[in-house]
């Protein structure tokens, strides 16, 4: 079974085409016009182990808003059709990841159900020109659209750099070990027997 999906979104904001497949290698081609998340989908896609395409042209010369929200939405979409009827997931993943002097600590659940805690503060409003607060901006979108649980905690650090490759790395690594495959789950692990509703 093939766990990939491909979509495009068209918008007056950004036009956008997304390409994921969950049982890749890490390869990824990222050109989003933002270059810090063109860095930090490189290093997700190269933690979660999977193939990973995103070429985004959006209206930058606003700020970079539209484009990280819109690219997230994609991601959460992609996620979602490409874990299909989510039978023989491990469903939960976690870490606890350090970066310097940085430690963040992650968890999900592809559970069907958003939900979203973040507990992350930027000590600058940027890094280079990218706004420290789309970080949030974009993990929301991807969890609301891939219908999961996400929670995720800055334990402490004070390099926004290192702060958000953490977050980055360290949900990387949570996806990964959730859509793992179980091979002692025969059905979907759910006593409701569905993680679609």
């Amino acid at each position: 079974m093939s766990r990939s999906f491909s979509l495009k979104r068209n918008t007056a904001e950004t036009r956008i085409e997304l390409s994921i497949d969950l049982d890749g290698s890490g390869r990824s081609t990222i050109a989003t016009g933002l270059g810090f998340l063109d860095h930090m989908l490189t290093l997700f896609a190269r933690h979660a182990m999977i193939d990973l395409e995103v070429t985004c042209q959006g209206d930058t010369h606003v700020d970079g808003h539209h484009s990280a929200e819109d690219i997230g939405i994609c991601l959460g979409q992609a996620i979602d059709k490409a874990l299909g009827d989510k039978k023989g997931l491990t469903r939960y993943g976690h870490m606890t990841l350090p970066m310097d002097e940085t430690l963040v600590q992650v968890a999900l659940d592809l559970s069907g159900r958003p939900y979203f805690v973040w507990k992350v503060d930027f000590p600058t409003p940027k890094v280079g020109e990218f706004d420290t607060e789309l970080v949030e901006e974009f993990w929301h979108a991807v969890c609301i659209q891939a219908r999961m649980n996400l929670h995720a905690i800055l334990i402490h650090g004070r390099n926004s750099h290192h702060i958000s490759e953490a977050l980055f790395k360290g949900l990387a690594r949570a996806f990964r070990q959730a859509w793992s495959i179980d091979p002692r789950e025969t059905g979907v692990p759910s006593t409701k027997g569905t993680l679609t509703d």
